[in-house]
């Protein structure tokens, strides 16, 4: 079993910037992929980036530029710094791993707004 927490989510005024957190309760080093996926209200989930053990980084047309995914394996932690938000960026953001099946974290709601 892998646990994962997110956290960092929370309230941001357009343009604004927050960074989201996800804590995997083993070793990442040997997890080759891992991403961030979010879920607005009444839309399918979708891949919002991902990043491999081997430091190749791949990024949804819509955040590119904007977001930026970031692994420490030290800290069995991946990141998701997210800058220049806009409204259509609000959903809930889940951290996601695959190590023989798919673990999610129980995501962290960003709501982008004035």
């Amino acid at each position: 079993q892998v646990q994962l927490v997110e956290s960092g989510g929370g309230l941001v005024q357009p343009g604004g910037s927050l960074r989201l957190s996800c804590v995997v309760s083993r070793d990442i080093f040997s997890i080759h992929t891992m991403g961030w996926y979010r879920q607005a209200p009444g839309k399918q989930r979708e891949s919002v980036a991902t990043t491999t053990s081997g430091g190749s980084t791949n990024y949804a047309d819509s955040v590119k530029g904007r977001f930026t995914i970031s692994r420490d394996n030290a800290k069995n932690t991946v990141y998701l710094q997210m800058n220049s938000l806009k409204p259509e960026d609000t959903a809930v953001y889940y951290c996601h791993v695959y190590v023989a099946r798919n673990y999610w974290g129980q995501g962290t709601q960003v709501t982008v707004s004035s």
